[in-house]
C-alpha cells in the first residue's frame, strides 16, 4: 500500500500539532481534523469530506478532563465514527496514540483509554497502537492546577517523554503498512530517564518561583499501581530524548 494522504484527528491539540508538523516536514499530504478546522469527530460534522482519499487516520484526539465516564463516552463515540466514516471513505488504517500501562488501569482517564484501545481494535479497519509515557508538557499542567507558591506533586515514578518525540514515532508507525506479527507486543515510546513527577516538577517550579513538595500520590487514580512502576515502559519500549531537563532548557 502506498500511503500518500493522512488525516490527523485532534490536530490542534498538544500532540496533534507536532504530528501535523512531522508529516508536513516529511512532505506528506495532511488533513488536520479538529473543531477549529470544521471537523467534529463526535458529531460527525465535516468528517466525511475530510476523509476523502485519505489512506491513514492518525488519532490523537483526547478528552479534556480526567473524569472516567465522560472520557469513556468521548472515546466510544470517536472510535465508532472514525471506523464508520473511515470505512466508507476507503481508509486503510487508524494509528492511535495511547498510554503506557493502560492495560493495568482500573479507574480514571487511563482506564477510559483502555476502553478506547479495545473499541478501536474491535472495529472493521486495521488499527496500530503506540503507547507513550506521560509527556514533558504534563508537568506544567500539574503545576497549573495548583494555586499559590507551593505545589504538592506526587512522587510517583515516570519516564517522561517529549510530545515531539512521540509524534515522530507515531508517524513512523503510521507509515508502516505491514501488519504486526502475531504475538508482537504493542510498541511503546518513553523518555531516556526514570524520575518522579515531583522531581521533574521541582525543575520547572524553580523557573516559576514555585516550591514543589513531593507527596505520596494517594488519591490519584491507580496511585498504588503507579507507585509500583506499573506505568513505566516495558523492556521492549523505545527510549528517546530529550530528557525533561534538556527539553526544559529549550522552552521560552
Amino acid at each position: 500500500m502506498s500511503i500518500t494522504k493522512f488525516a490527523v484527528a485532534g490536530a490542534t491539540g498538544r500532540l496533534g500539532r507536532h504530528v501535523v508538523d512531522v508529516l508536513t516536514e516529511r512532505g506528506r499530504q495532511v488533513v488536520p481534523m479538529s473543531r477549529a478546522t470544521g471537523v467534529d469527530i463526535i458529531t460527525g460534522e465535516g468528517l466525511a469530506e475530510a476523509l476523502t482519499e485519505v489512506d491513514v487516520i492518525i488519532d490523537v484526539a483526547s478528552w479534556h478532563a480526567s473524569e472516567q465516564e465522560a472520557a469513556t463516552e468521548f472515546f466510544r463515540t470517536s472510535a465508532r465514527n472514525l471506523h464508520e466514516y473511515g470505512q466508507k471513505a476507503g481508509v486503510a488504517q487508524i494509528t492511535v496514540a495511547s498510554i503506557i500501562g493502560v492495560d493495568k488501569a482500573t479507574t480514571g482517564f487511563v482506564a477510559a483509554k483502555k476502553v478506547h484501545e479495545e473499541l478501536l481494535l474491535s472495529g472493521p479497519l486495521a488499527v496500530r497502537i503506540l503507547r507513550a509515557a506521560q509527556f514533558h508538557e504534563f508537568v506544567g499542567q500539574l503545576l497549573d492546577w495548583q494555586q499559590g507558591d507551593v505545589a504538592y506533586i506526587p512522587a510517583l515514578p515516570t519516564q517522561l517523554v517529549a510530545c515531539r518525540t512521540v509524534a515522530e514515532e507515531l508517524v513512523d508507525l503510521a507509515l508502516d503498512p505491514g501488519e504486526p506479527a502475531p504475538g508482537t507486543p504493542i510498541p511503546e515510546i518513553a523518555g531516556p530517564r526514570k524520575e518522579t513527577l515531583a522531581e521533574a516538577a521541582a525543575l520547572l517550579g524553580a523557573r516559576r518561583g514555585i516550591k514543589v513538595v513531593g507527596v505520596d500520590g494517594s488519591g490519584m487514580p491507580d496511585a498504588e499501581i503507579a507507585a509500583k512502576g506499573g506505568f513505566l515502559p516495558s523492556p521492549h519500549a523505545k527510549l528517546a530524548g530529550p530528557t525533561f531537563q534538556e527539553w526544559l532548557d529549550t522552552q521560552p
